[in-house]
């Protein structure tokens, strides 16, 4: 599940994000989904949220066990 509709995101689903310095190397980081900072509706290079640990990224990928 693509992680660019916000309706995908809830808060406490375990998503995997990728932060602004790893955005050329694409490296993804594992975590809980504490907030969500995109306001709209869509965004084609991924939703905005703040990890339970403090980490903010866009979504990359939804753990399919979810």
């Amino acid at each position: 599940m693509p992680g660019t509709n916000r309706n995908n995101i809830t808060i406490g689903l375990s998503v995997k994000v990728v932060k602004k310095q790893d955005q050329r190397t694409g490296k993804l980081t594992s975590g809980v989904v504490s907030k969500i900072l995109t306001n709209s509706r869509t965004h084609p290079h991924g939703i905005k949220v703040m990890l339970e640990d403090g980490i903010v990224g866009r979504v990359k990928e939804i753990d399919s066990n979810e």
